[in-house]
């Protein structure tokens, strides 16, 4: 069933497959506003930078905190490719993001769902809504790809 999201959520695949470019893990992400305009996106930039906090949503977050001139970015969602880390998680948090919206879930290492539901833990201030799975198989179809099908 075709998502609100899909769109965005293609803007962030294809910041998925520029990270490929530089050798980096495909994840990507963009911050949208309310009418589902793209604010800024990213891809991960971890090999290119030698950054280990280059991740593709940590990026975004801070070109959309750029963008807007402010650190808070209520009103805004991250549309991100995987199921976020810790890392991610918290910085989403902490922007006061209203809305995280997923596409492959990470049985790994993902910090919303599989392994941890950072974002919605009841003793935070800022609980964003969470949407999981949109285009799922996409999304986990280019990290199997650049795994070997593993």
């Amino acid at each position: 069933m075709a998502s609100r999201f899909d769109p965005p959520m293609g803007e962030a695949l294809d910041h998925a497959e520029r990270a490929l470019a530089h050798h980096d893990v495909p994840i990507g992400a963009v911050v949208i506003d309310a009418a589902g305009r793209v604010v800024a996106g990213a891809g991960n930039e971890r090999e290119l930078t030698g950054d280990p906090t280059a991740h593709a949503e940590v990026l975004a977050i801070r070109r959309a905190a750029e963008r807007v001139g402010q650190w808070r970015l209520t009103g805004l969602t991250l549309v991100v490719t995987l199921e976020p880390c810790a890392m991610c998680a918290g910085a989403s948090v902490l922007a006061r993001l209203d809305r995280i919206v997923f596409g492959a879930y990470d049985p790994k290492a993902g910090a919303i769902a599989s392994l941890f539901d950072v974002v919605r833990d009841p003793r935070l201030n800022h609980r964003p809504e969470v949407v999981g799975g949109v285009r799922a198989a996409e999304c986990g179809q280019l990290l199997r790809d650049f795994f070997g099908g593993v």
